[in-house]
This record gives structure tokens, sequence and C-alpha cells, in this order.
């Protein structure tokens, strides 16, 4: 994790916790990981050095003024002010794993083959919770490539039940017992 992110996190979510706005800024900081994910476009005006620091204010004043608290918008103001908006992705994510350490939750990086339902949801997320030990947010990304199925990834162990990985394994046994019998 960048140092001077995971500086601007603890300074936001510590200012959160003294003002009493802790779960505000949470769900401050879960939308904008949410719009920052969504919006490659965005990510990169904050990175660029040609667009002025002007520009990016008034960009983050007409996307969040009027959806985030004043202490989020105050941040993120202060973060364009030193010219350290390019920070804003990193410190999302920073928020997320200060939040997580604290409450014990695990992330699961979880994709899929198609978009899940919202019980297909739940029911993953409550499962992976149980064999975690603890609760797991889930970051699921929609990949058809895999053509059915899933893979989870939570910390260094991985759960790939994707179609893809069968008809690989599937493959190589082919392989495998092909060139044993031909010889």
């Amino acid at each position: 994790m960048d140092l001077a992110a995971r500086r601007y996190a603890l300074a936001l979510t510590q200012e959160a916790a003294q003002t009493g706005q802790a779960d505000a800024v949470d769900a401050d900081v879960v939308f904008l990981g949410e719009t920052l994910d969504g919006s490659r476009e965005l990510r990169l005006l904050f990175e660029s050095p040609v667009v002025s620091r002007e520009k990016k204010e008034n960009v983050l004043k007409a996307l969040f003024s009027e959806r985030v608290s004043p202490l989020t918008m105050r941040f993120l103001g202060l973060l364009v002010s030193k010219q350290r908006e390019a920070l804003i992705p990193a410190v999302v994510e920073a928020v997320r794993q200060l939040r997580d350490t604290a409450s014990g939750t695990v992330e699961a990086r979880v994709r899929t083959a198609k978009p899940l339902s919202e019980s297909e949801h739940d029911a993953l997320q409550a499962s992976l919770s149980a064999r975690a030990g603890a609760p797991v947010r889930m970051r699921v990304e929609v990949q058809p490539a895999l053509i059915g199925g899933l893979v989870v990834r939570i910390g260094d162990v991985v759960y790939d039940r994707s179609v893809r990985h069968q008809l690989d394994v599937l493959r190589e046994q082919l392989t495998r017992s092909a060139g044993v019998t031909t010889n």
C-alpha cells in the first residue's frame, strides 16, 4: 500500500471517528470506490498533470458535493489543493483496508461468468464468511471468458470452480492419458 495514501486514509478515518462521522465517511468511501471502479475516465482525470486543479475541483464538486458528507468533500478538496488527487483511488483502498482490519472483515475477490443475482450474491457471501470464519466483503467482477462458474480469491487461497478451469483440467488429463496409451 502506498505510504502517503495510508497516511491520508488514517487522517480521514481518525477525523471521522473524532467527529462522530465514521459511518457517513465509510458510506462515502464505498460510494467513491464504486464510482472510481466504474469510471476509468475519472481515474485518468485525477491522474492527469495536464488537467488544471480548478477543473478537478469543479468535477469533484459536481459529482460528489450532493452525495458525500461535508467532511469527505473537504478531504477531497484538500487532496486536490495539495496536488495529491492522483492518490484518491489509493486512499479509498487504504480506508477500506483500515476499516476491514478494524472490523475483522476479509476481502474476497470474486470473478464470475455472469452477474450474480441478489440471492446468489447473499448466499455466496454467507458461504464464504462461514469458510473464512470472518465477515467477508466481496468484490465481484464479471468475466464471460470463464464460461460458467466462478473463481474466488481470499488472501492467498484461490477456489476455482469455473467451467474454463474444469475444461483445462479435463484437457490436461486427456493429453496425459493419450500420451500414456501411445507408449
